[in-house]
């Protein structure tokens, strides 16, 4: 396979942690490659010596002039994308009462409207090749609400109901969409990256509390391993039939199961109740 004929593969957030880790990993297999970082410096090392093959750009997605440079620059050098990764964002973490304004319009603005902005701006070439992948790394927590990190949550179960609609737009457009939701894996997201109000309300020590400082005690040694991580997310976006869902794993797919069940469960419990709201028949 020639440089000019392996996929192009667009990946934000790429200084750190999951990207970083992806990045390197298509990199290392000769493919074509946009590798982005709010500093470019930061990747640069990434694409040294396949800079024939590989962009290292600045994008901060939350500025939509940087949005549109860095893929008017993929557009330019390689004619397509193929999958993009919608990987930039982080943590937040403090209680639904004590969270702060400034630090929650923050946070969407880079883990939805920056991912949404980012996606609108790939898809005309896409839809023009009636083919790509897009994969929307999440969370585990954009499935299931954590105390203390509730705003967070919220951001990430944007992403997947949007990630729905887009799904059933695109897919008869031979477009793939996946939500990536990883567990805890040993980046940055729980050390340097992560943001936290921390709770002043006793009420809520043992609960937001416990989990604001377990979180932060726990970061180095989760049991993810962001380079297998990124070997998944290859896996699949090689997938013509991409999958809805990846969790990343042990604890993500266990917990994730466990709670779809008890969730299907408690529906279930009330389909009497449920179908009792509809107007009786005629």
């Amino acid at each position: 396979m020639t440089s000019t004929s392996t996929p192009v593969w667009f990946i934000t957030g790429c200084s750190t942690g999951l990207g970083r880790a992806l990045a390197q990993q298509i990199v290392a297999r000769g493919w074509r490659a946009v590798v982005t970082a709010r500093d470019a410096s930061s990747v640069a090392d990434i694409v040294r010596g396949a800079e024939d093959r590989a962009l290292a750009l600045s994008l901060d997605v939350t500025r939509q002039d940087q949005i549109d440079a860095a893929v008017a620059a993929a557009r330019d050098t390689f004619g397509r994308i193929d999958v993009l990764v919608n990987n930039a964002g982080y943590g937040y973490q403090s209680t639904a009462e004590e969270g702060v304004d400034a630090e929650i319009r923050a946070q969407f603005d880079a883990n939805v409207f920056g991912l949404f902005a980012m996606t609108r701006a790939v898809l005309p070439l896409m839809r023009a090749q009636r083919s790509g992948n897009i994969l929307n790394v999440s969370s585990v927590a954009g499935l299931i609400g954590f105390p203390g990190s509730g705003y967070y949550a919220a951001s990430k179960h944007a992403v997947e109901g949007w990630s729905d609609s887009l799904r059933a737009e695109l897919q008869p457009l031979g477009i793939g969409v996946t939500c990536v939701e990883p567990g805890p894996f040993r980046t940055d997201w729980a050390g340097r990256s992560l943001r936290q109000t921390l709770t002043q309300i006793a009420d809520y020590a043992e609960t937001a509390g416990k989990r604001h400082t377990g979180t932060k005690a726990t970061s180095g040694t989760q049991p993810g391993d962001p380079v297998r991580a990124g070997e998944a997310m290859i896996a699949i976006a090689r997938n013509a039939e991409a999958p809805r869902h990846l969790v990343l794993g042990a604890w993500g797919y266990t917990t994730v199961v466990d709670y779809l069940h008890t969730l299907a469960s408690e529906i279930e419990s009330l389909r009497d109740l449920s179908v009792s709201a509809d107007f009786e028949s005629q």
